[in-house]
């Protein structure tokens, strides 16, 4: 690789992407931990993006027509947070950059959403950001559709590596923005061909180029150094009716003795190489050192935008939509949500419908979704089994920006993630469905949401062997466990459609915690018989009934079980046992409660039975913590996985019926 002859070419150019490379070896030397070889190989991609592409203001980071930067490719993090330092970020200082990877930097190991502006989604997990930027410009196109494009008109970039192409959820990803023509989503490859254990071919011989087109994208081949046709091929992007991959061929580690090996990818930390590298650059700077002119230049490019931003501020400040759209991007809700919730709880109360919480959930999207219209709903594949459209829906397609239900395919993964992107981008309210097990497949994008304070809504149908006769494959044992042991998670299981109404209400209200609802295939009873206009899902536990006499038992239990609770309460009653029922449907929102409100449920004294049509996994919290003693609590639930049968024969066969309730409380007693 000729550097001399780079420099030389492009003077002005080579001195602002050097800085990045500089303070790139600078911040990984100090943390003696990182990955110095990618921002040194993408420097110049990342340059001419920001300098001649990119609509952002960093003084107004939060611009909600700026256009989106994702570095899907989170381990080379020294790439963003050298470009948010060098534009002006005014939270990325330079002491940001000299605390790299250290307790209580903004400058974590790999970009976390939150931490400083100008970071779109938390990366790192390969995959996660190229998914994320699908939904970041479905979000856009929606929008845009809705407000106009003198409102909403910007594009996602990506900067994605070989890393995030061999995950599976790329191919997932890729496959829906084809589909959709998202011509406002750019993809930058890295093709360096270096992975940590060697070359790509060690492992892969797919060929991207081909892929990207089979999938139904515009893919363009360049040089990754070359200014000129970095700008060429991203100016051709912007004018493309379909997506773009533009292949950028890099040598990871420029310039450094590593370059072009697997060592470049880690942290690259010998005092001797690093001065080489910046002599070859002509970086003839201190630590963490950028010469004036340099910062200056790239001050101007953080400034770029401004104009643009006040033009678009005085259309907003003009437009009828002003006050819809401060609202949907501070997930702020309509008024009127909480009356239409409670006008359909009371309606329920009085009707008394047997359903499937799945088809309550459809019936409370019915009622608010019409008063709110950022929500976007979708399945993966099982439209017609989660009960996730309502209405008032119509198919967001090519031809129709405006629709609002995804068909998002056979994608669980990749259809997570892009509601985590839609969610990020802001001012859309994503939920979509697959059933409970399938959770699995969903599991990393369900996580980076609760570990991003972001509420996007997950809806888990066929939640236990209640599906039935599609057997163990198909039937959640494990899963209500997984969830609940992943922090700022609400999981809720709703015992009936009262319940379900009312995680809804919180789901939708949630500004900075993911919920996940677990719903049944089979009908339920209505439980909630006396009308009670407050939300007593949001306390995650409560009395549904009392003990009549001396109170020797409590039952509890979570969603189609409960009604097993109440049945195994009328058996007990009857032989003079008082037994309470307490329905269970969010521990994440019980365990919130003070202690004085958890005490008056669960209060020292009468044994304990817990539930649940899965494992036992964590039940032993409230049987045996909480005032409960170890011998004085039991369980009924699983213990293995399932079986394919009917419904009635499983909860029969599995012993999760009433009279087995009952004799575990006698034996008990």
């Amino acid at each position: 690789m000729d550097i001399a002859a780079l420099r030389a070419a492009h003077p002005d150019h080579w001195m602002k992407a050097a800085a990045i490379r500089a303070l790139t070896l600078d911040a990984v030397a100090a943390a003696n931990s990182g990955h110095s070889g990618m921002p040194m190989g993408m420097a110049d991609v990342a340059t001419v993006l920001f300098e001649k592409h990119m609509k952002f203001d960093a003084a107004n980071p939060d611009w909600p027509d700026r256009d989106r930067f994702i570095l899907s490719a989170g381990h080379g993090s020294m790439l963003l947070y050298s470009l948010l330092h060098l534009t002006g970020h005014a939270d990325m200082t330079i002491d940001e950059i000299r605390n790299f990877r250290q307790w209580g930097a903004k400058t974590a190991g790999h970009p976390e959403y939150g931490h400083a502006s100008g970071i779109e989604t938390t990366t790192g997990p390969l995959g996660q950001g190229i998914s994320n930027a699908v939904g970041f410009a479905m979000a856009e196109e929606s929008l845009r559709a809705r407000f106009g494009a003198r409102l909403m008109d910007h594009y996602t970039y990506v900067i994605a590596g070989d890393g995030c192409l061999m995950e599976g959820v790329s191919q997932e990803a890729i496959g829906l923005a084809g589909r959709h023509q998202l011509s406002r989503l750019i993809v930058l490859w890295d093709n360096n061909n270096i992975t940590i254990d060697g070359t790509v071919d060690l492992a892969d011989c797919t060929d991207q180029v081909a892929r990207f087109r089979a999938s139904g994208w515009e893919v363009i081949e360049i040089d990754g150094h070359d200014p000129v046709a970095i700008d060429a091929a991203l100016t051709a992007a912007k004018k493309s009716a379909q997506p773009t991959m533009i292949a950028c061929k890099t040598h990871i580690a420029l310039g450094h003795a590593a370059q072009d090996t697997s060592k470049g990818h880690g942290a690259l930390t010998d005092a001797g190489q690093l001065a080489a590298a910046k002599a070859a650059y002509g970086w003839n700077y201190g630590p963490f050192e950028i010469p004036a002119e340099v910062k200056s230049a790239w001050e101007a490019i953080g400034r770029r935008g401004a104009a643009a931003h006040a033009e678009w501020q005085a259309r907003l400040e003009a437009s009828p939509k002003k006050a819809e759209i401060a609202r949907i991007f501070a997930r702020d809700v309509p008024a009127r949500l909480s009356a239409r919730i409670k006008a359909l709880k009371k309606q329920i109360s009085e009707e008394a419908p047997k359903v499937a919480t799945r088809k309550s959930s459809e019936m409370v999207l019915e009622v608010v979704n019409p008063i709110l219209p950022e929500t976007i709903g979708g399945s993966a594949d099982l439209s017609g089994s989660n009960n996730t459209r309502s209405g008032d829906m119509s198919v967001f397609d090519v031809d129709n920006r405006k629709g609002r239900y995804i068909h998002w395919g056979i994608r669980e993964h990749g259809m997570a993630a892009a509601m985590n992107g839609m969610a990020l981008h802001g001012g859309i309210r994503p939920y979509g469905g697959t059933f409970m097990c399938f959770t699995d497949y969903a599991r990393p994008a369900m996580r980076l949401a609760a570990l991003m304070k972001i509420p996007t809504v997950f809806v888990m149908t066929h939640d236990s062997i209640g599906l039935g006769e599609d057997g163990p494959t198909h039937q959640p044992v494990e899963h209500l466990a997984i969830s609940r042991a992943t922090p700022n998670t609400w999981v809720f299981r709703p015992c009936d459609t009262v319940e379900t109404a009312e995680a809804w209400e919180l789901a939708l209200t949630s500004k900075e915690t993911p919920s996940v609802l677990s719903l049944t295939r089979q009908n339920v009873p209505t439980l909630r018989r006396a009308h009670k206009a407050k939300n007593l899902t949001a306390q995650g536990a409560y009395v549904l009934a009392e003990a009549e006499g001396k109170r020797r038992a409590i039952l509890l239990a979570t969603g189609s079980e409960v009604a097993i609770a109440m049945a195994a309460r009328d058996l007990l009653q009857a032989e003079g046992i008082g037994t309470r029922v307490v329905s269970m449907p969010c521990w994440e929102l019980f365990e919130a409660q003070d202690e004085t409100y958890r005490r008056r449920v669960l209060p020292a004294g009468p044994v304990r039975v817990a539930i649940e049509a899965g494992a036992r996994f964590g039940w032993d919290r409230w049987l045996h913590g909480e005032r409960g003693h170890r011998d004085k609590g039991d369980f009924v639930g699983m213990q293995g996985f399932g079986a394919s049968a009917p419904a009635e024969v499983l909860y029969e066969k599995f012993g999760i019926t009433a009279g087995a309730v009952a004799e575990r409380v006698k034996a008990l007693l």
